[in-house]
């Protein structure tokens, strides 16, 4: 097979994904569903239907599943218990003239687990939820700028960054965004400062002094994890400069806690935003925050239809009861350290230069090559080979409760084959011979 020709074992979904390339710009809705980012030509576009830890493409196939709806999906593919709960619902309605009261079940639930949490408003994902966060801190505090740590979704305030150079993304977001699009009266209102780098936070506060409404970053991103005092660090100067911080939970929301990173780290913020596991695939999302602060969002014009309907209300009560009940983070943590044990003992067998980073909850695989390009090769080789055998992989690894011993067996099994593949390719650099689906460089989310 040549490189990126399809494989006809997945020829009904890419049939499908032709006619969605003429009618859906970008051919999804969601970047890192595009099947460009992972095997090209083997990596089914389309899923028929999931179960636990696997999903069944379009052609048949079933896949074990390591990223699970990009972490959405913490119990696992239709899990009985939520899907019940939103089944009832549904035969009592979904959206209504004037309010359900899970509504206020729900803020009660956050409320309790959360530890900043003491209002609620809520939205549909991640991105919208970082857009209403900030527009809260802003309209609070009264100034404009932000500063930034992380991804934190597709919206103009964010994008912003790069409208003065389009490279201030590339380590935050994805190399390469262009801020098409972007008003270029919001330049200079976006301002990043480094992970794990208090002085870097400083001086832009110094710089911007009195004019920072909000410090907003991911607590824990791939595999970086916060250095002793950091987050202290940063918790200390936004105080200092009257700035509120905003802790991103959409990834590690309810995935490393159940009060997320700021009950797992001890560090309290004083908004956060919330997606993807709180309702196990259901869409839904979550501001929370100190009461003082959140009072204003009742003044501002945050409004949507479909932001309370009574699925995405009943799929997270249920998800984070079940979550509550199965004692999900010691599973979650298990799978994660089984995985990275397993990962790193077949790469240092076979002398790979790869590595299983980060918490076992989120798992990042790492390169210790120094060489982009030969980093790149890995991946799409390691990529490539899991696909052909059922496993539907990246450079991340997002565990979920269906993740048993079994399925866990199955990826060792897998890795096992592939590892002395990787192995020979390094020895020989013949990757132009064994790549038959290498990755596309656009939009590509870093991981580390």
């Amino acid at each position: 097979m040549t490189t990126n020709q399809r494989d006809p074992r997945v020829a009904r979904s890419y049939a499908v994904y032709d006619e969605a390339l003429e009618l859906i710009p970008g051919g999804a809705q969601l970047i890192s569903r595009r099947p460009t980012l992972y095997a090209p030509g083997l990596t089914p576009p389309y899923v028929a239907r999931g179960k636990g830890a696997y999903f069944w493409d379009l052609d048949g196939n079933r896949y074990l599943d390591l990223m699970m709806c990009v972490g959405a999906s913490i119990l696992g593919y239709a899990d009985d218990v939520v899907d019940a709960a939103v089944i009832a619902q549904i035969r009592d309605g979904t959206a209504y003239s004037v309010s359900h009261p899970l509504e206020v079940e729900l803020a009660r639930e956050l409320v309790d687990v959360i530890p900043c949490a003491e209002a609620v408003r809520y939205c549909k994902g991640g991105g919208e939820a970082d857009a209403i966060a900030v527009r809260i801190a802003r309209a609070y505090t009264g100034r404009e700028i932000v500063l930034f740590c992380g991804y934190h979704g597709w919206h103009d305030w964010y994008l912003a960054a790069n409208l003065e150079s389009d490279a201030v993304l590339d380590s935050h977001l994805l190399p390469g965004i262009r801020p098409d699009g972007v008003p270029h009266g919001l330049a200079g209102t976006c301002l990043p400062f480094r992970y794990n780098d208090l002085g870097s936070l400083q001086g832009q506060l110094e710089q911007h002094r009195g004019q920072v409404a909000c410090i907003i970053m991911e607590a824990a991103r791939g595999a970086a994890l916060p250095q002793p005092g950091f987050l202290e660090g940063v918790r200390r100067l936004a105080d200092e400069h009257g700035a509120l911080l905003i802790f991103d939970e959409v990834v590690t929301g309810f995935r490393l806690a159940l009060g997320g990173a700021q009950e797992r780290f001890g560090v309290i913020p004083d908004l956060a935003t919330y997606a993807k596991s709180i309702s196990n695939g259901y869409a839904m999302g979550a501001v929370v925050g100190r009461r003082d602060v959140m009072q204003i969002a009742g003044q501002l014009f945050i409004s949507s239809t479909y932001w309370s309907d009574a699925v995405g209300l009943a799929a997270s009560l249920a998800t984070i009861r079940e979550l509550r009940r199965r004692d999900a983070y010691r599973g979650l943590a298990e799978a994660g350290a089984r995985f990275q044990a397993s990962f790193d003992a077949i790469a240092t067998e076979y002398g790979l230069p790869l590595y299983a980073s980060g918490l076992p909850e989120l798992v990042a695989i790492g390169s210790r090559t120094g060489d982009p390009a030969l980093t790149r090769c890995l991946k799409d080789y390691y990529v490539q080979e899991l696909t052909r055998r059922g496993i539907f992989a990246g450079f991340g690894v997002n565990t979920c409760l269906a993740h048993g011993p079994a399925e866990l067996g199955l990826v060792e099994a897998a890795l096992r084959e592939v590892a002395p593949l990787l192995r020979a390719a390094l020895d020989a650099g013949d990757w132009e011979q064994r790549l038959h689906a290498r990755s596309v460089d656009a939009f590509r989310r870093q991981v580390g």
